[in-house]
């Protein structure tokens, strides 16, 4: 195969079998250098923000929080609580389009059959319907709050540029029920498809806040034991490379695979889900942990009706801060922090001079933290796949990738597949 649908990019799987068993399995990315760690050198820390937003065009909002978070710490700002919700507010939006957009148009497809969401449409119009009406909510909510909905720009440190008047949230509450009913109403849909079978011994990482379902901040914890502030972050998880590829990987300790975003969050965390969100997954049959990976469309679909049930009563309640942001002036230090993307937990760390200039930086996405797992999947399907018609091999690779959704503009480059058996 030429090309992965559905995931935008390109790169290569290379499988060798000898007598049924798998000698050689290559999984090849092709990632151009971005150079974003380096263009943050020499500029000041109020850019910071806008440029690490450029990173990824369907979730810039999570590059902003993590950036603005760490320097945050540097300059020792604590964020007043009704600016913590607003940015919170903003996140849920972010998680809720980015999340659709995977769901219904890229993964949705495997399970039903199609090559694309266009043809799936023809068939299926109500699953397209109902991605464009939940996704459009998200958008807007990007839009009011971070003033556009694609690489938004309110976002500042300290706060906002600009904070919303009281009465500009209230075009979200005019269809607001529809689309709640229909976000919840996906966990019956989501928890009814066809899944393949693959189950594998993983360890799950996220954040973990014992007040919220973890999004902004909380402690570092996995299912293996780890529970460690997310300053500990380079500590825990050691980075390496491989010869036949230029995406990074990380491994805990460089020994244990793990997996971050939504399947790992649910995992850890699902106690923390909104109770109505519960007690339709007890109701579709979902139990925790969810161990397959492909039922990880499952755990989007749980986060979109929790966003939606959370982000009521940050629209309701919701009073403009007396003051948009909070301002220090800039001073020589060190901060790091993660914030829970779309496709899981977002570590950047900044070294300041006394004049507030970047000396260093260091982001690592969560695409880079799964691609080890990534490739552990594919080792376990490899032995299936001689069995199988090419076409249909080719589609079982793919959506083990599509599983965890990687970062489509900062991340891997999937797929080209050659198969080669003695």
């Amino acid at each position: 195969m030429d090309y992965l649908a559905r995931v935008e990019g390109e790169g290569a799987l290379h499988i060798k079998l000898k007598q049924g068993k798998v000698e050689e399995l290559i999984l090849r990315i092709f990632e151009p250098p971005r150079f974003f760690e380096a263009f943050l050198v020499g500029r000041s820390y109020l850019e910071v923000p806008d440029i690490t937003a450029r990173i990824c065009g369907i979730c810039p909002v999570a590059y902003q929080m993590s950036s603005v978070r760490a320097i945050e710490k540097i300059l020792g700002i604590t964020m007043p609580e009704e600016m913590a919700a607003l940015r919170r507010l903003l996140y849920l939006g972010e998680w809720i389009e980015s999340h659709v957009l995977h769901i219904y148009l890229l993964h949705a497809p495997d399970f039903l059959g199609y090559e694309s969401a266009l043809e799936m449409a023809k068939d299926h119009p109500e699953v397209v319907k109902s991605a464009l009406q939940l996704k459009k909510w998200g958008n807007q909510v990007i839009e009011i709050l971070g003033g556009r909905s694609v690489h938004p720009v309110s976002v500042r440190v300290g706060g906002f540029h600009r904070v919303p008047k009281s009465d500009e949230l209230d075009p979200l509450l005019a269809h607001y029920d529809e689309v709640r009913r229909t976000a919840l109403d996906a966990i019956d849909w989501a928890a009814g498809l066809d899944f393949p079978d693959l189950r594998r011994k993983v360890e799950y990482v996220s954040m973990h806040s014992e007040k919220e379902y973890p999004i902004l901040e909380g402690r570092i914890k996995s299912s293996g034991g780890i529970d460690a502030p997310e300053e500990d972050f380079e500590k825990l998880f050691v980075v390496s490379q491989v010869p036949y590829s230029t995406a990074l990987r990380y491994m805990i300790e460089g020994k244990r695979p793990y997996v971050v975003g939504p399947q790992a969050r649910v995992n850890m965390n699902h106690r923390m889900l909104a109770p109505e969100v519960l007690d339709r997954a007890k109701e579709a049959g979902i139990s925790f942990p969810i161990e397959n990976p492909y039922m990880s469309i499952v755990s989007r679909v749980l986060e979109v009706a929790h966003c939606f049930v959370e982000a009521e009563g940050f629209i309701r309640k919701y009073k403009q801060p007396r003051i948009p942001y909070v301002e220090k002036d800039p001073r020589e230090g060190e901060g790091a922090a993660i914030t829970e993307a779309p496709r899981g937990m977002l570590y950047h760390r900044y070294v300041t001079d006394g004049k507030g200039k970047v000396k260093e930086a260091n982001i690592v996405s969560p695409t880079a933290q799964n691609q080890t797992t990534i490739e552990a999947d594919l080792l376990e399907l490899a032995p299936r796949l001689p069995e199988m018609p090419d076409d249909r091999a080719s589609w079982i690779c793919e959506q083990a990738i599509r599983n965890y959704d990687p970062c489509i503009s900062c991340s891997a480059h999937f797929l080209k597949l050659d198969i080669t058996s003695d």
